[in-house]
């Protein structure tokens, strides 16, 4: 049976952070599959962005019908996760349970950039390493606020909190490739004047996929020192995200614990090295 990858991204046009990886997965013959689990409509028609999205994907080889708008499907509205986490987290374990040849799994990275980027990536994270033998988990960079003030933030910057960075280099002609995919998403123009500039400077002087392992301990600590970027910018505080990551995790430690549900090592979460 063919094994599978599978990206997770929180809203149309944040694989932009995975260009490379997703072309990788694809050519090492995996099936890949791309998930968004937010509507996207924040800041546009979400039919709109889906099309440009599937676009996107579509050019760097993933097949239409692999391509899944979840957060259209549970109404999870874009910067609104934190109010759907149970019906995310219900959604992923029915599709664990019918896609278990995933090998490779890609999340948005713990960096305090997004709220939806982080409550996706602790959610993804706190579902699969529940399960027995979880996929490799791996987080990817899109935007972080660490050591900016105000407005300001950092691209495809991976956060030495994260721990060690893993890079492949990536050919000129697919950098310029992937810079004028990063044009393809016109509804977002506003959002990619300020993206535009740090990205073709990483493609042009670093040119290279940065993925870093997850590390489940991190989800209890905030990415990086407060505020958070999506704190300053008054999206969601740090101690909402929390107190809803709690409220998810207390639910699943009681599930496994009912007695019709044996605890055994199996049940447990995998120690961090070996994610």
């Amino acid at each position: 049976m063919k094994q599978e990858s599978i990206f997770f991204m929180a809203h149309q046009d944040d694989e932009f952070g995975v260009f490379h990886q997703i072309e990788r997965e694809i050519d090492s013959g995996r099936l890949v599959r791309c998930v968004y689990v937010t509507d996207g409509a924040a800041t546009a028609n979400p039919d709109r962005r889906d099309r440009e999205s599937m676009s996107v994907l579509q050019n760097l080889g993933v097949s239409e019908s692999d391509i899944l708008f979840i957060g259209r499907q549970l109404s999870i509205g874009d910067g609104k996760l934190y109010c759907h986490a149970t019906v995310l987290v219900e959604w992923l374990c029915r599709f664990f349970d019918d896609h278990k040849t995933i090998k490779n799994c890609f999340v948005p990275a713990w960096e305090g950039g997004h709220p939806d980027h982080d409550l996706l990536h602790a959610i993804v994270v706190e579902v699969l390493l529940r399960r027995t033998n979880p996929p490799a988990i791996w987080q990817y960079p899109i935007y972080n606020g660490k050591g900016c003030v105000g407005p300001f933030f950092r691209v495809l910057s991976p956060l030495p909190e994260n721990g060690s960075v893993t890079q492949s280099p990536i050919t000129w002609r697919n950098r310029f490739r992937y810079l004028r995919l990063c044009l393809s998403y016109p509804s977002q123009w506003r959002t990619w004047i300020g993206l535009f500039p740090f990205v073709f400077a990483h493609y042009v002087l670093s040119g290279v996929q940065q993925l870093q392992r997850v590390d489940s301990d991190r989800i209890i600590h905030p990415p990086h020192a407060r505020p958070l970027y999506y704190e300053r910018r008054g999206f969601l505080d740090w101690p909402t995200l929390r107190s809803v990551l709690k409220q998810l995790s207390d639910k699943e430690s009681a599930k496994l614990s009912a007695p019709d549900i044996p605890v055994t090592p199996k049940h447990q979460r995998i120690p961090s090295s070996q994610a």
